[in-house]
C-alpha cells in the first residue's frame, strides 16, 4: 500500500472520529426538498430551544370581517401568540356567531311573550253600501242588518288576567332564553378548545420538522462517510447499502413533517375563523402547571361551572314552566275591551258617534281533550329534559375523569420522554465509537440511531401533548371560556 492510500484511510478515519454522525453537513439531499439550517445549539433539542412565531391575518371586527370565500392576506413580520389567536378567533369563528343569533331570538321571544301584558289598540276605517235592509243571513246565527254608512274610530283590548298561564309562559321563554345565552359561552368554549389543540399541533409539527431536518443531515453525513470508507476498502458495500436506507427513510420522515405543518397550518386556520390556509409564526406559550393531584374538586367544578350544565338546568325549568302554562289553559281569562269612533256619514238609524266599554270573560269547558293532550306532552317535555340533564351530568363526569387522567399521564410522560433522549443520546454516541473502532456492524449504529430519532420526536411531542390535554382538562371542568 503506497503513501497515497495511506493518506486517504488517515483522512477518511479522522473524519469518522472528529464528527461522529452529530456533524453538520451542507451536501444536499438527492431527493427529498432541503429546509433551512437551524443553528447548532438548536440541534437534536428542538423542544427546548423551539422558538415558534406566526404570521396572521388584522383582526376584524364585527363589520371588517372577510366575507366568506374571500381571500385572507397575512401580513409579514408579526407574531401571533395564543392569547392572540383567542381574540381573532371569538372574532372570527361563525360557530360562536351562531350562538349569539339563537341568543337573541330567545331574547325576542320572551319580549313576544312579555307583549300580553300591554294593551293592544287598533285603529279602523270603515265604509258601507248596502241595499236596503239588507241582512248577513248565511254563515252566522245572528243575522245584524247592514247600515250605509262611513266611519272611523279606535278599538282597546287590555288583558286582565288568565291566572297565571301568562306569567308561566314568560318564564319558560326566560329559561330558555338564558339557556341559549349559556350556548353562547358553550359554543366559545368549543371554539378555543379547537383552537388550542390546532395551536399545539402545530407548535408540535414544527419541532417534528426541525428533527427530520436534523436527522436527514446526520445520516447524509454518514452516508457519504460509510462511502468513503468503502471506497477505500474500510467498509463493506453492505454497510453503504444500510446507510442508503437510513437515510431514505429519514427523508420519508422529512417530507411527511413537512405535510404535517402545512396540514397543522390549515387546520388552525379553520379554528381561528379562516377559510384560505395561512402560515403562521407561532409564540411558544407558557408552560403548563402540573394538573390537579385530586380528582373530586375537579369533577365538582365541572358539574357547577360547565355552561352544557348551566344551560340544561335552564331547559328544565323551561320546560318546568311550560307544562304550568300547559295546564292552566283550563282556567278563564278575563280581559276588558272598549272602542269609539264618529261616523260622519250615515243614515237615519244611526248617530254619528259611538263608544262602549266591557269586558269579556271565557270559560273553557270542552274542546275534544286537546286542552289535556296539550299538557300531557308539556309534562313529558319536562321529564325528557330531566333526562337529558341526568345524561349530560353522566357523560361529563366520564369525560372529566378522562381528561383528568390523560393530563396526568401526558405529564408523566415529560419526565419519561427527557430520560429516554438523555439515553438514546448516550447509546448512539457509544454505538457511533464502537462502529469506527469497528467493534461492531452498522446494523447496530443505525438501530442506535433509529432509536435517537425516536427518543427526539416522543421528547417533542410529550410536550405539545401535555399543553393539550391540560386544555382539554380545562374546558371539561368549565373553566376555558
Amino acid at each position: 500500500m503506497n503513501a497515497r492510500h495511506l493518506a486517504l484511510i488517515f483522512v477518511a478515519a479522522a473524519g469518522l472520529i472528529t464528527a461522529p454522525c452529530r456533524a453538520q453537513s451542507t451536501d444536499k439531499l438527492p431527493t427529498a426538498p432541503q429546509a433551512p439550517e437551524t443553528p447548532a445549539a438548536a440541534r437534536r433539542t428542538p423542544a427546548a430551544t423551539l422558538s415558534v412565531t406566526v404570521e396572521y391575518p388584522p383582526l376584524h371586527g364585527p363589520q371588517e370581517q372577510a366575507m366568506p370565500g374571500q381571500a385572507a392576506t397575512a401580513p409579514t413580520g408579526q407574531v401571533l401568540t395564543l392569547a392572540d389567536a383567542e381574540k381573532i378567533a371569538v372574532q372570527n369563528h361563525p360557530q360562536i356567531q351562531i350562538a349569539e343569533h339563537r341568543a337573541a331570538f330567545a331574547a325576542a321571544q320572551v319580549q313576544e311573550a312579555q307583549s300580553a301584558y300591554a294593551p293592544q289598540a287598533n285603529g279602523s276605517v270603515t265604509g258601507v253600501i248596502s241595499e236596503t235592509d239588507s241582512r248577513f243571513a248565511a254563515g252566522a246565527l245572528n243575522n245584524p242588518i247592514i247600515y250605509d254608512r262611513f266611519a272611523y274610530g279606535a278599538f282597546v283590548s287590555q288583558y286582565i288576567t288568565d291566572f297565571g298561564r301568562t306569567q308561566s309562559l314568560v318564564h319558560s321563554f326566560n329559561q330558555h332564553a338564558r339557556a341559549q345565552q349559556t350556548g353562547v359561552v358553550t359554543s366559545r368554549a368549543d371554539v378555543l378548545l379547537q383552537l388550542h389543540a390546532a395551536y399545539f399541533a402545530a407548535l408540535k409539527s414544527k419541532a417534528l420538522l426541525l428533527v427530520a431536518q436534523e436527522t436527514v443531515r446526520d445520516r447524509q453525513l454518514v452516508a457519504d462517510q460509510v462511502g468513503v470508507m468503502a471506497q477505500n476498502k474500510l467498509k463493506s458495500g453492505l454497510d453503504v447499502a444500510f446507510a442508503g436506507v437510513d437515510l431514505s427513510e429519514a427523508q420519508l420522515l422529512l417530507i411527511q413533517a413537512q405535510n404535517d405543518l402545512q396540514a397543522s397550518y390549515a387546520q388552525l386556520s379553520t379554528a381561528m375563523g379562516y377559510r384560505e390556509p395561512l402560515e403562521f409564526n407561532l409564540a411558544e406559550p407558557a408552560s403548563m402547571p402540573p394538573p390537579p393531584a385530586d380528582f373530586a374538586p375537579v369533577l365538582q367544578e365541572a358539574i357547577q361551572n360547565r355552561p352544557e350544565l348551566v344551560g340544561q338546568r335552564f331547559e328544565v325549568n323551561s320546560a318546568k314552566s311550560y307544562a304550568t302554562a300547559e295546564r292552566d289553559l283550563w282556567f278563564p281569562s278575563l280581559n276588558a275591551a272598549g272602542g269609539a269612533g264618529l261616523i260622519p256619514y250615515h243614515v237615519s238609524q244611526l248617530d254619528s258617534r259611538y263608544a262602549a266599554v266591557g269586558f269579556n270573560m271565557n270559560i273553557p269547558v270542552f274542546n275534544g281533550h286537546l286542552f289535556g293532550s296539550l299538557r300531557t306532552q308539556a309534562n313529558e317535555e319536562f321529564r325528557a329534559q330531566q333526562q337529558l340533564l341526568r345524561d349530560l351530568e353522566d357523560r361529563i363526569a366520564r369525560d372529566v375523569r378522562t381528561a383528568w387522567l390523560n393530563a396526568n399521564s401526558a405529564y408523566q410522560r415529560l419526565a419519561v420522554t427527557e430520560q429516554l433522549l438523555n439515553e438514546a443520546k448516550l447509546a448512539e454516541d457509544l454505538a457511533a465509537s464502537r462502529y469506527r473502532m469497528g467493534l461492531s456492524s452498522i446494523i447496530e449504529l443505525t438501530q442506535a440511531q433509529l432509536n435517537l430519532t425516536q427518543a427526539e420526536i416522543a421528547e417533542a411531542s410529550a410536550k405539545y401533548d401535555y399543553q393539550t390535554a391540560f386544555s382539554n382538562l380545562l374546558y371539561q371542568q368549565g373553566a376555558l371560556r
